[in-house]
């Protein structure tokens, strides 16, 4: 029996609308992803093999299932030796590097909580996850520069991170995790499934991009990694005996969402690139090279894909591709539907949740679209007045929670339960990101509910109107935001990098709002563009709109 057997009532599905009404996932009354499918593996199939890695500078590693549980029962006795146990929290800054997968099973096995984090925080950055986390632990990769914000971040908040591992440096006041992990014991003996932590006491806290506002911790439980059977089986729809990658550093949530749990839950192995910076060439060498056969990327990644000349490569491996986190431009879909000959599957989903909408293997995939939902997720549009919409307008994405909760939801907001209420109320989970449903039944982003322009009774999208700002030859970036304006209440507000060769000038301000009229309602053009040398953005790389607005807030109050 395959494990996608074991928790699934049933494993294949005619069309979408046998998938949603009929997949359900069975949850064990006790439930460890270390254990259960780790350890499974491990007993089973020594030899099936768990993870590629490789880096930019020559290292690779081929890893399977009997060799990783030595190194994870190693890193388990190690921390536990080290006064780590059920319930401590742990940060994990590790990159892509391989260590990371041992770290985060150990952890589970411990019944400790994982606290995955990037590698670009600042010593403030680190501090404010120390204090609001209560970590315990850090555990480091090699890099001067981080040990030395982490070093800075204890001194600020005192003695509550209490130990401090890297992966080889020897330093004061850090301890050599490879060095002490080869002294460990590779045997840790599973506990009585009595003894393991309950289904839902908290196993991952991930802190929020904070794109408005400071970041939030979301939890999720020890049945969580189930869920993401919906993710890697039914949307990246790895195969059994395949090699699967998506593109993210461990630190975010994409992480355990493509390099982890509905993987190995689905019978794919996991690809890691560890790269310094991305460079498109490399990374369809390393593809073509290890024979990736399904790939996640966001579309950004596949902006610069189409540029590369794809007869240099074999892409033959590769069946499958999805894309998530802001909606596809037509165009770059269709030259990449033409150079590989594979159409991209898009989908939504939050740190809060798994995968929620998506454009499913039993339909054709329609680009710019979420799609339709994941089984288990029974989604209404809301308006303001929190009433359900009618098809075509605009509303909040809200998800029922009063009958059954869907699979893979958050428990809530670590230690914030007046933040958790704002959100989950009335019945419903409110994610905060609003959307139209069309005739057909699939979903349609516009934007962050605090991101929608409302002008002269129009409700605007940003997302629409930077997907047409963006086939300007000139635009290298841009965010579109709403400026308070007396008249109207507010007018649509173009703040643009502009690419190499041009330069700032009306005349081009003004062929930019020509081309944006000719491409949508003209009510959407930009009455105000502002041209800078870089927009503001979360240490993810994700545009902080909010700060655009509060500078303009700032402006119309002070004049």
């Amino acid at each position: 029996m395959s494990l996608l057997d074991k928790y699934c009532s049933r494993t294949h599905f005619e069309s979408y609308d046998d998938f949603y009404e009929n997949f359900c996932i069975e949850v064990p009354r006790h439930f460890n992803f270390a254990f259960d499918v780790l350890d499974y593996y491990a007993d089973n199939e020594p030899s099936r093999l768990a993870l590629v890695w490789c880096d930019d500078r020559g290292g690779e590693e081929f890893i399977h299932f009997g060799e990783l549980r030595e190194r994870v029962n190693r890193t388990a006795n190690l921390l536990k030796g080290l006064g780590i146990g059920k319930g401590d929290h742990v940060m994990l800054i590790l990159k892509s590097r391989h260590e990371f997968w041992n770290c985060i099973l150990a952890l589970h096995k411990l019944g400790a909580v994982a606290v995955p984090a990037t590698h670009m925080l600042m010593n403030k950055d680190i501090s404010y996850r120390i204090k609001l986390g209560c970590i315990k632990a850090c555990i480091c990769y090699d890099n001067d520069n981080l040990l030395r914000e982490v070093e800075e971040a204890q001194r600020v908040t005192g003695d509550i991170l209490k130990l401090k591992i890297s992966l080889t440096i020897k330093r004061d006041g850090w301890i050599s995790y490879h060095e002490a992990m080869d002294a460990s014991s590779p045997i840790f003996p599973t506990p009585p499934q009595e003894e393991w932590p309950a289904n839902n006491d908290i196993m991952l806290l991930y802190f929020t991009s904070g794109t408005s506002g400071l970041p939030k911790m979301v939890q999720h439980n020890f049945v969580y990694p189930l869920a993401h059977i919906l993710t890697a089986g039914y949307w990246q729809n790895v195969e059994e005996g395949g090699l699967h990658f998506t593109v993210a550093e461990t630190g975010w949530m994409k992480a355990v969402w493509g390099k982890l749990y509905g993987q190995w839950l689905c019978g794919s192995a996991i690809f890691i690139y560890d790269h310094e910076y991305f460079n498109a060439s490399n990374m369809m060498s390393k593809i073509a090279k290890y024979k990736v056969t399904s790939f996640c990327a966001p579309p950004t990644v596949y902006r610069f894909l189409i540029k590369e000349d794809f007869r240099k490569y074999d892409f033959s491996s590769v069946k499958y591709c999805v894309t998530a986190g802001e909606p596809m431009n037509q165009a770059v879909y269709n030259k990449f539907l033409e150079l590989s000959g594979l159409q991209l599957h898009e989908a939504y989903g939050q740190s809060e949740l798994v995968v929620t909408l998506a454009n499913w293997p039993w339909m054709e995939p329609r680009s710019g679209s979420m799609g339709k939902p994941a089984p288990g997720y029974r989604i209404e549009l809301h308006n303001d007045e929190d009433q359900e919409v009618r098809q075509g307008e605009e509303g909040e994405i809200c998800i029922r929670v009063d009958e059954a909760l869907p699979p893979g939801i958050f428990g809530g907001y670590h230690l914030d339960p007046e933040k958790t209420a704002t959100v989950w109320h009335d019945g419903f989970y409110h994610t905060g990101d609003v959307a139209w449903k069309d005739a057909d039944g699939f979903y349609w982003y516009v934007g962050r509910n605090d991101d929608v322009i409302k002008s002269s009774g129009y409700r605007i999208g940003p997302y629409e109107v930077e997907s047409v700002l963006m086939r300007h030859p000139a635009i290298l970036e841009c965010a579109v935001t709403g400026m308070p304006d007396s008249r109207r209440g507010q007018i649509v507000k173009a703040t643009i990098v502009l690419a190499k060769g041009y330069e700032p000038c009306d005349g081009l301000r003004e062929e930019i709002q020509d081309f944006v009229k000719k491409q949508t309602a003209s009510y959407k053009f930009p009455r105000v563009i502002v041209f800078v040398d870089s927009l503001p953005k979360t240490i993810s790389g994700k545009i902080m709109r909010s700060e655009i607005q509060k500078q303009d807030e700032q402006k119309a109050k002070m004049s």
